[in-house]
């Protein structure tokens, strides 16, 4: 029985997605999920680590050690709640923490702490990891990577769909109905990020529940337009981003270019309003002959943000992945299961069409597992 586990911890960190998943066929079948929690203290100083004059070689190397550890704990509560055993895993697929993706200039770089190495040994069950960084080697962003997982599961003969990710960056995958057109995808921009930072900022709160307190504002244009101007808009994939270019320093240059101070729930707001338009303008102009939109992410919890990409795309069925018998919040763990499957089977895991890598190549670095032994780490809240 091919039993595989995913791990995925978004830009959102909202918490560690984990899946166990029976991987034979087209389809993969969820068998059990687990949401598990950051520490507070580690959630913070994973959130401030995006600041390039915070982050120090010691921390992070401290951080990289904590984060595996957690999503080693997260792997074996999913284990203990599924009933399953270790012996019944083949491999866990680990997307890791990004701090740091600098797909572009002289230097490109992309950074995910979670060390496979204690992945591995505190669950005894080989660990694929480091996935980004084989498809920058071979000239690609590195991202995003779960397009190739979105064709081989979602696609459909004779019907033009775009699946849509909505975590802290935004990305779509566009799936032609022709089988010859290859896959398509890129990141757009913001999708929760700067949403949550800036409530968070406000209101000391993590998130937007449904989107309650944007509702209470107001777009404002000027703004908006000043958003809209960031030259990632306009640039042509493949492109990717992260957190660290669309921050809460980002935010805050735009509002000092402003010149003005405005309502916080208006900023909160015109956020939104960035995040659906960038959206919908990418599916436009990238899958013009989308006639399916499928959600998935965070952001498909978000009443606002569904209602204002509802109407930008009218010609556009939109629902969430569960339709496609995925629920939205645990596609990308699935997704990074299948690409462990991929990698232990020699196969590639990316899509160059998608990342401009020069060629497809099989992702990550395998860490085999290990009879696992009651450590003494803990991770301190």
């Amino acid at each position: 029985m091919q039993l595989y586990i995913g791990l995925m911890s978004g830009t959102s960190l909202d918490a560690i997605d984990a899946v166990l998943v029976h991987l034979e066929g087209q389809h993969p079948k969820l068998l059990a999920t687990h949401s598990h929690a950051f520490p507070k203290s580690l959630r913070k100083t994973l959130l401030s680590i995006v600041d390039p004059q915070q982050t120090k070689l010691q921390l992070i190397a401290t951080l990289d050690r904590k984060m595996g550890l957690l999503l080693a704990q997260a792997t074996l509560a999913l284990i203990s709640k599924s009933g399953a055993s270790t012996t019944d895993i083949q491999a866990i697929g680990s997307h890791g923490q990004t701090l740091c993706h600098c797909p572009d200039g002289p230097s490109p770089f992309t950074v995910q702490i979670g060390d496979p190495n204690l992945i591995a040994e505190k669950t005894g069950i080989t660990t694929i990891s480091d996935m980004r960084r084989r498809d920058m080697a071979a000239g690609g962003q590195g991202a995003p990577l779960v397009p190739l997982f979105h064709n081989a599961v979602f696609r459909r003969v004779g019907t033009h769909r775009c699946i849509l990710n909505i975590g802290g960056i935004a990305n779509i995958t566009v799936l032609s109905g022709e089988q010859t057109e290859p896959i398509q995808g890129l990141d757009t921009g913001p999708g929760n990020g700067l949403l949550d930072a800036w409530i968070n900022q406000c209101l000391g709160r993590a998130f937007d529940q449904d989107g309650a307190w944007g509702a209470s504002g107001t777009i404002n244009q000027p703004l908006l337009q000043q958003f809209e101007a960031d030259l990632f808009f306009s640039r042509p994939p493949p492109k990717s981003t992260g957190r660290e270019y669309f921050s809460s320093h980002w935010l805050q240059r735009q509002l000092q270019c402003l010149g003005k101070t405005l309502p916080a729930e208006d900023i909160q707001r015109t956020l939104v309003e960035l995040s659906t338009r960038t959206i919908s303008q990418a599916i436009g102009k990238h899958a013009g002959s989308t006639t399916e939109v499928y959600v998935c992410g965070g952001g498909a919890q978000n009443g606002l943000l569904m209602a204002g990409i509802t109407e930008k795309l009218p010609d556009c069925q939109l629902a969430t992945t569960a339709e496609l018998g995925i629920a939205p919040d645990w596609v990308e763990a699935v997704a990074f299961a299948w690409l462990a499957q991929r990698t232990l089977r020699g196969q590639a895991g990316n899509a160059p069409a998608v990342t401009g890598a020069s060629r497809e190549v099989i992702l990550g670095g395998i860490y085999p597992g290990a009879i696992r032994q009651k450590g003494t780490d803990s991770i301190e809240n």
